[in-house]
């Protein structure tokens, strides 16, 4: 079975020095940079903007992974692939015409991606996985990080892979919220590929073995 791919959330690093921290953690051996936007309407929370994948843009060449927690997300999907994102993926439950807004992403060509909080459930966008680059389950409720892993989620990510089996799909099964060096292990048990990790790799001094150790 393949290493977890980590994918550390800039929304733990340290805003005033954003560009050493990317380099940091690319430097670390991070296989994508997660970028966390949120509007402050369909989270209760606001971070940052295209202009913030734009400048780290020049910070690394590993994948940006930008993840939209906003309201109206086709409205910006140009201006995030602008910018330089290599995925882009929106909330199933801030744009229900999902067919169309992954279609909107491909068309700028950009990986595409859906995602679900944790109490929406897999029925929801089954007909459209086909369609995805990636599936982001989240394992918190999205808005803040540090907060505690949700293992009630994991049966979410166990059918998403029996479903990638059984029909060859070639999404990439993703999970995001309070993944540390106990809950990467669950995670992978269950099917997931890549793990968003926030506080796990940016509080540890010793960047590069803190993501090593969520690589198992």
């Amino acid at each position: 079975m393949a290493k977890m791919q980590i994918a550390p959330s800039i929304l733990s690093a340290d805003f005033s020095i954003m560009g050493e921290e990317v380099k940091r953690i690319d430097k670390a051996g991070a296989d994508l940079i997660h970028v966390d936007v949120m509007d402050g309407i369909f989270v209760p929370n606001l971070t940052f903007g295209a202009k913030m994948v734009k400048d780290i843009r020049h910070c690394t060449n590993k994948p940006l992974d930008v993840h939209l927690m906003i309201m109206n997300p086709r409205k910006y999907f140009a201006d995030y692939a602008k910018a330089g994102a290599d995925y882009i993926t929106f909330h199933i439950e801030a744009e229900p015409n999902a067919v169309d807004a992954l279609k909107d992403i491909k068309a700028l060509g950009v990986k595409c991606g859906i995602a679900i909080s944790p109490d929406t459930e897999i029925a929801t966008i089954e007909e459209v996985i086909h369609l995805c680059d990636l599936v982001l389950v989240m394992s918190v409720y999205p808005g803040f990080g540090g907060q505690s892993f949700i293992g009630s989620v994991l049966p979410k990510v166990e059918r998403l892979a029996r479903l990638k089996k059984e029909n060859n799909y070639k999404y990439i099964i993703e999970i995001d919220g309070g993944i540390n060096s106990e809950t990467v292990h669950k995670a992978k048990a269950a099917g997931v590929e890549v793990s968003v990790a926030g506080n796990a790799v940016f509080a540890p001094k010793d960047t590069a073995a803190a993501i090593s150790d969520l690589q198992v």
